[in-house]
């Protein structure tokens, strides 16, 4: 309770804080509307800023003459003598366009949509670009939880949003659908290191606004990659840390060649030992981009992808081992004939994943622009997993006579693989006028995966093929979008907003499951998703919004594999507050969340550590979220946030000791009630910043009926981070070293597990049946670090 009300009272309180000016702040405007997500940056370096929702940017830069440059479709130069403070607006109107960022408008909001929404910029994702996965640095946005498997931050690791796992987050890369089709979630560790070349991202909280891919339940999550570069410039950046952890990246851009062509990249190589016993992570990653750009089109070829070999570290462990060895693994663990225990060393997950992408955005001048996209995804890789003294019948073995005995278990070596290929086309158009922005667009997408298991090792020779499948099975899945928004001026200070989408899917799967079971499905979905909000300016300072969005989302493929699963039904209601002066911004927002068929955690995993859920009927999220940035000084700043929420399944009903009970109302699975967040920000001189980040999460269990071994105890971690920035050093343009100690403290903490159940016989019970628990935990690292070195050229 101490925490909440530290966090409480920070968030509040310094409301009332004044900060100084920065030294070059301004408001950026077109046609005298105020622009946010403009990118203001140095023509010599990239390096800048974004302007927020009231167009208001600042930037602090050392004594000098500078080219500024200000682009969001328009692009308008400015050059400056800095001898003193200034201010400097901008006027878009009319400016050159350049289309850089346009990928984006169709699945992004700004401060006339009353969407809830945060953006993370370019440099915050540098401070603390070490080597960990983009949920990682996502960390302390609000009402966001992570987690990692291996305990550090490097392999795999996964968000929760609202208490909405990753499964929820819609993920799209330059406006593209990202996440699984089957499983629907997102994998980064397919794409390692990837946010060294992520431009910035934006979260959008609840349903958000119609996107391309399965939609949001939870959250969605738009990335932007690297903009072109108009001067060559090349980086190596390298990393070292806790747990024999490396990151190795080379980037480079050619510039504008002829003032048109750009030519961009990046190499990187990650390992880590991992926090938890032989958690290792071995990855490599690949971006290249090729880029033409003039005044009215912009045209990208972006390939991008990653290979990963990891140890499986899925498998969590109970609360005794929790308390006397909370690093041990327990993936591939074996006993010999002699009662030695042993671990297989390959037990692994391995994968490689290409992307590819070609982006077209086209103007036709001062009202229309357009935007196309084409992808294709290549996805290939298997999991290998030691099984002792397993029933060769499971894995489709004949049984065989040894010294005249029948044979019919064998230890032996299984590999599970998943080659898929994802593919389609997005589109936009767009219009915009003093009154009116519109946009029409959609997509075609389809997914083609094969599934099958083989058996590679056997303790026993045998004479039929090795390699021949046990299991083998196919799915198609087509997705099709259609959809119209509208931000529209009613009156000078009212403005509407109007999204209407068409959604259908088919899904279709053959072949049987590694249980030896028939997996046959053959459905059909049609979705419509309506939204409708107001925006109202109060003043030129403070906005309200209210907000309605229906989202619709079909099952996965594991839903289907558990059970018979409907698909879910969710209205959203959001009222919200927007707060921007130049030394203060405060976001504040009310979200209600009505689910029908919500499909929730049941604490369960499968063997590959995916979470099983089931229907819950009825259930809802009620909550209020609150973000500030507030400047205290020309040195000191604090980023707080807290969310407070109530998460619960109405009159939930499950089986315990053979009979159906109603438990009521109960606590939805992995929803914490309280969120907390703060990032102190000081800057004692040029070049040097300081970090204190903090992060409060309350209790949550892991079951829907509360169940007390379910419980995961909250925690308060703190972590310091780094940087200084020395300019024009030698034969660089900047030399940067930054340093992050994780978890200062030495906190020991679990942000997530799992909770199962299992029956057995008992006269005594009037079912005939008793029911037992259990839970699994996935322990987190306790006080590391990590540092780097950065050279730009």
């Amino acid at each position: 309770m101490k925490n909440v009300l530290f966090f409480a009272g920070l968030l509040f309180l310094s409301i009332q804080a004044y900060a100084q000016e920065f030294t070059i702040s301004g408001k950026v405007t077109e046609d005298g509307v105020p622009v946010e997500e403009v990118s203001v940056y140095l023509k010599s370096t990239g390096a800048g800023t974004l302007t927020n929702a009231d167009g208001f940017y600042s930037l602090t830069l050392e004594k000098g003459t500078y080219t500024l440059i200000f682009s969001y479709g328009n692009k308008k130069i400015r050059k400056i003598s800095l001898n003193e403070d200034m201010v400097v607006n901008v006027d878009l109107s009319g400016a050159e366009e350049s289309l850089e960022e346009v990928f984006l408008s169709s699945v992004r909001v700004n401060a006339e949509s009353p969407i809830t929404y945060s953006n993370m910029t370019n440099e915050e994702i540098e401070d603390r670009n070490l080597g960990q996965d983009i949920p990682v640095l996502m960390n302390y946005m609000p009402n966001v939880v992570t987690t990692t498997d291996a305990g550090a931050g490097v392999g795999y690791t996964s968000i929760r949003v609202r208490g909405s796992d990753a499964t929820r987050v819609n993920v799209t890369i330059n406006g593209i659908p990202y996440n699984d089709a089957e499983s629907q979630g997102a994998f980064w560790v397919d794409l390692p290191d990837f946010a060294s070349s992520v431009q910035n991202l934006q979260l959008q909280r609840g349903v958000g606004t119609s996107t391309n891919g399965a939609g949001a339940f939870g959250a969605s999550l738009n990335i932007l990659t690297d903009s072109y570069k108009e001067e060559a410039q090349a980086e190596i950046a390298n990393s070292i840390g806790s747990y024999n952890t490396f990151k190795h990246t080379l980037k480079f851009s050619t510039g504008l060649l002829n003032d048109h062509w750009e030519i961009a990249g990046r190499a990187s190589k990650i390992r880590s030992d991992g926090y938890i016993d032989r958690a290792d992570s071995h990855m490599k990653a690949y971006f290249l981009q090729a880029t033409y750009v003039d005044s009215n089109s912009l045209v990208k070829a972006i390939a991008f992808g990653g290979t990963e070999k990891t140890y499986q570290a899925w498998y969590g462990i109970d609360a005794e081992t929790l308390k006397n060895d909370r690093t041990f693994n327990p993936a591939g663990m074996y006993t010999d004939e002699n009662g030695n225990i042993h671990f297989y060393d390959n037990q692994t997950d391995n994968y490689k994943q290409d992307n590819y992408q070609l982006l077209w955005n086209q103007d036709f001048g001062k009202h229309w622009s357009s935007n196309i996209a084409f992808h294709y995804t290549y996805g290939r890789g298997y999991y290998e997993e030691f099984h002792e003294d397993a029933s060769l019948n499971d894995y489709g073995l004949p049984s065989f006579i040894a010294n005249g005995e029948e044979v019919t278990t064998s230890d032996l070596v299984g590999t599970k693989w998943l080659d898929n290929d994802f593919y389609g086309s997005v589109f936009s158009l767009n219009y915009k006028s003093d009154n009116w922005d519109m946009t029409f667009g959609g997509g075609w997408n389809n997914y083609e995966g094969n599934h099958f298991g083989n058996v590679i090792y056997t303790r026993f020779a045998r004479n039929n093929d090795p390699y021949e499948p046990y299991y083998e099975g196919t799915a198609d899945k087509t997705d099709f979008n259609i959809y119209g928004k509208t931000n529209f001026a009613i009156t000078q200070k009212l403005a509407g907003y109007v999204d209407l989408q068409l959604r259908t899917v088919h899904y279709q799967t053959d072949g049987i499951l590694d249980e030896g079971v028939p997996f046959i499905n053959d459905d059909n979905f049609n979705f419509f998703n309506p939204k409708a909000g107001l925006t109202y300016e109060l003043n030129e300072d403070n906005q309200l919004y209210l907000s309605y969005a229906r989202a619709h989302r079909e099952p996965n493929r594991s839903d289907y594999e558990n059970g018979d699963p409907e698909p879910e039904e969710l209205n959203d209601f959001e009222l919200g507050w927007r707060l921007s002066k130049s030394d203060i911004q405060v976001n504040t927002n009310l979200y209600y969340m009505d689910y029908q068929n919500q499909l929730v955690l049941t604490g369960g995993i499968d063997d590959e550590g995916a979470f099983i859920r089931e229907n819950s009927g009825n259930s809802y999220r009620l909550g209020l979220e609150i973000d500030a940035t507030i400047g205290i000084s020309d040195k000191f700043s604090i980023q707080p946030n807290i969310s407070l929420s109530r998460n619960k399944n109405v009159d939930f009903v499950s089986t315990f000791n053979g009979e159906l009970v109603n438990y009521g109302n109960t606590e939805i699975s992995f929803s914490p009630e309280i969120v907390a967040g703060n990032i102190l920000n000081y800057q004692p001189v040029n070049g040097l910043e300081l970090k204190l980040l903090s992060k409060y999460v309350g209790e949550q269990y892991m079951s829907n009926i509360e169940a007390e071994n379910s419980k995961l105890d909250s925690y308060f971690i703190n972590d310091f981070n780094v940087q200084y920035t020395l300019k024009n050093p030698w034969i660089f343009k900047k030399v940067v070293l930054t340093g992050l100690v994780n978890n200062i403290f030495g906190v020991k903490y679990v942000s997530n597990g799992y909770y199962y159940t299992y029956n057995v016989p008992n006269a005594n019970f009037p079912s005939g049946v008793q029911t037992f628990d259990g839970a699994g935990y996935y322990p987190q690292a306790t006080t590391n670090f990590l540092a780097g070195l950065t050279l730009k050229f």
